[in-house]
Order: structure tokens, then C-alpha cells, then sequence
């Protein structure tokens, strides 16, 4: 490999998350850097042919990102540990939970120069609901305080700023930190392009992993009061059911995959073609998100939005009266979710004109080049 200025690895818990929410970075990092990726096996071909021939120097682990696995997670700080110490890397950027706690802990043992930990969201962890889970949370509070020990070396990056309010005010970092927020993982306007929505034929879309704090369960009681009223219309999923502490019971699952309420339409490889076929998008999360990403795709494509008034949800709503683009509802609110849904049935004008007040917005805030902008300009790169 030719010479390049500095040598970066990125670290995830995910490696669906490559391409899809890094992709731009990483193009924009391998023009003038020697970037290497620490990640979960890659099982997708298309994903390990493109970063191959974006010249991206893989090492894949074992990480379960989504459960507590002592010996898998010993096994991988271990891994990332040897890692580091062989190709030394200038920039250490780690994103999402355990790469973030365990990375930056091995990053400042072995001195890496700039490291640049991403909170993309805190999760159910932080949230009031947490309650339930109060010793994991405790656990994840006090390895998040230990990892983000202040260093002159550590930029953080929120995508939000409620997150950084909720770290602050909790004591796990302080205001001597070197904090940064940039508007979430942003959006690629010319791979998401504005289509014109279907007022006929009204349809609703939530795209999310079956888990509690995603709001799966609100979604699924909505449609059903929605559909007594107007049977006509059209209420879809789309996403895995997969292995997670907050997953679906399987009660629900059985309900969902019925058909009888919702079109379960699974895990995709491309969300565009049934963004485009939707009318209007809902989340009703309460997750503790970073900034959704399925919001800004289909803001991205004109679609007018439903979401809560939660951490990084809120974030896609344009706060000025004169360009709205969705609605903000109350958490676990079914009732009013039902209420905003039949608000669109009975104003389909408002599907388009806030349809295109949110492309507006997601050009506005969200464009992944400005997002970029400032993720280099905090990795000291540009």
C-alpha cells in the first residue's frame, strides 16, 4: 500500500454498520489515510468486495455487541489489545457501546495519539425505563466513567445533546472533557432521493430491530385502533428479530409475523425501495437513540415523520412552526400515536408539503458531507 499521512482504525460492534453509516467517512479517510477496521465477521460478500477495493484493511472478531458474553468480550479486548500494538494506529475511532469501553481504555495503555470514542446513543441503559435492568445499568455506568477517564489524547463525539447533558450530569465525564456534537451519522442525499409519496393509497412504515424501546409494541396497538376505523390503510414493519436483552416477547412476534395487523416484512438489504413505497414514516423509540437513522432516510426521501419526544428522535423534527415535518408524540403513548396517524388520513396535503419541509431539514442538518465535515475536523485530519 502506498504511503499515506496517518494510519486510522475504526472500531464497531456491527459490520452492517460499515457501509451503511460510515461508508462516506471511511471514502473520505482512505483519499489521504491508512484505514484499518477492527469488526464482527463480515457475512455480507458485497460488503467485504467494496471495502477491499476501497483499498480498507480488514480484521474481523467474534463480538456479541448486543449481550453481556464475558469470555467473548475478554477474548476481544485481548484481540483489539494485539491489534493495536502492531500497527500502531495514529487515530483510534471507536463507535457504539463496547468498543467505545473497552477500546478507549486499550487506546490510552498503549498511547495512541488522537483517540476519538463516538456515543451513538446511550441506549435503554440511561433511560428512566432502565430502572428494570438497574444493575447492568449501574455496570455500564461506572465501565463508561472508567473508559472516558479524561486524557488530553480523547475527543468524545454525541449525536445529541442530551447525551452529553445525561453524561454530564451523571459524573461520568465533566466539562474539563473535550466533548464534540455533530447531527448524528448523517444522510447521503444523492443515494436517498426525493420521491413524491402516495396520498391515495396511504400506507405507514416503521423500520427498527424487534425490541421493546423501539416502540415495536406501540406501533403494532396504533395500527390495530387505526385499522378499525379505516381498514384501508396499509401499516408495515421492516427489520430483524434478533438476540437481544430488550427483544419482542414471542407472543408479539407471533402477532407481528400473522399478518392480520401489520406486513412483517423481515431484515432488507435496501430500505429505499419500501421508503419510497410508504407514505409516511413512524418510531416511536424511546430507545435512547443517537440520532435515528431511519428518520433522516426518510426525510431524506420526502416523507413525512412520526416520532416521540425522546432522546435523538426529537432531533429530526424542525423546531420552527413554519417548516414542520412530523409530529413529536408522548412515550408509550398509543392513543396519541393513533391520533397523529389519522391526522395524515384525514390531511394528506400534509404528507406532501411536510414530506418536503423534511428534505429540506435533512439538507439542512443532516447532509452527510457537513456530518463528515466535522467528524474530520475532530479527528484533527483535515
Amino acid at each position: 500500500m502506498e504511503n499515506k499521512s496517518k494510519r486510522v482504525l475504526i472500531a464497531c460492534d456491527s459490520s452492517a454498520t460499515l457501509l451503511g453509516f460510515r461508508g462516506k467517512l471511511i471514502a473520505e479517510l482512505v483519499k489521504s489515510n491508512e484505514v484499518h477496521v477492527f469488526t464482527p465477521k463480515i457475512c455480507c460478500d458485497a460488503t467485504a468486495d467494496q471495502l477491499k477495493a476501497m483499498q480498507v484493511i480488514v480484521h474481523e472478531n467474534a463480538l456479541n455487541g448486543s449481550n453481556v458474553a464475558v469470555f467473548s468480550d475478554l477474548k476481544y479486548i485481548y484481540q483489539l489489545f494485539q491489534l493495536i500494538r502492531t500497527i500502531k494506529p495514529d487515530i483510534f475511532f471507536p463507535y457504539t457501546f463496547k468498543p467505545v469501553i473497552y477500546g478507549t481504555v486499550i487506546a490510552k495503555l498503549c498511547k495512541v495519539n488522537r483517540i476519538t470514542p463516538m456515543l451513538t446513543g446511550l441506549g435503554y441503559n440511561f433511560a428512566p425505563q432502565a430502572a428494570k435492568r438497574s444493575f447492568i445499568s449501574h455496570i455500564t455506568g461506572h465501565l463508561l466513567k472508567w473508559s472516558l477517564l479524561y486524557s488530553e489524547r480523547q475527543h468524545i463525539i454525541f449525536q445529541n445533546q442530551d447525551d452529553y447533558h445525561t453524561l454530564l450530569k451523571g459524573g461520568i465525564i465533566s466539562k474539563r472533557h473535550k466533548a464534540f456534537i455533530v447531527n448524528g451519522s448523517g444522510v447521503d442525499l444523492s443515494n436517498y432521493k426525493y420521491s413524491i409519496p402516495n396520498t391515495r393509497y396511504i400506507s405507514f412504515l416503521m423500520i427498527s430491530r424487534l425490541i421493546n424501546a423501539k416502540g415495536v409494541k406501540e406501533f403494532y396497538e396504533a395500527a390495530k385502533l387505526v385499522q378499525q376505523k379505516f381498514p384501508e390503510i396499509k401499516f408495515k414493519l421492516l427489520g430483524p428479530y434478533d438476540n437481544n436483552i430488550d427483544a419482542i416477547d414471542q407472543e408479539l412476534y407471533a402477532l407481528i409475523r400473522s399478518g392480520e395487523v401489520l406486513e412483517y416484512l423481515g431484515q432488507v438489504d435496501d430500505v429505499r425501495p419500501h421508503i419510497k413505497a410508504a407514505s409516511i414514516l413512524v418510531l416511536p423509540s424511546y430507545y435512547g437513540e443517537g440520532v435515528p437513522r431511519c428518520m433522516l432516510e426518510g426525510m431524506a426521501m420526502g416523507r413525512a415523520i412520526i416520532t416521540c419526544d425522546s432522546v435523538g428522535c426529537r432531533e429530526t423534527i424542525n423546531p420552527s412552526a413554519k417548516q414542520p415535518n412530523g409530529f413529536l408524540i408522548p412515550v408509550k403513548n398509543i392513543t396519541a400515536l393513533a391520533s397523529k396517524m389519522e391526522h395524515y388520513i384525514h390531511h394528506t396535503k400534509d404528507i406532501l408539503i411536510y414530506g418536503v419541509n423534511g428534505r429540506k431539514f435533512a439538507k439542512e442538518k443532516f447532509d452527510v458531507n457537513l456530518v463528515n465535515a466535522a467528524m474530520l475536523k475532530i479527528m484533527q485530519l483535515n
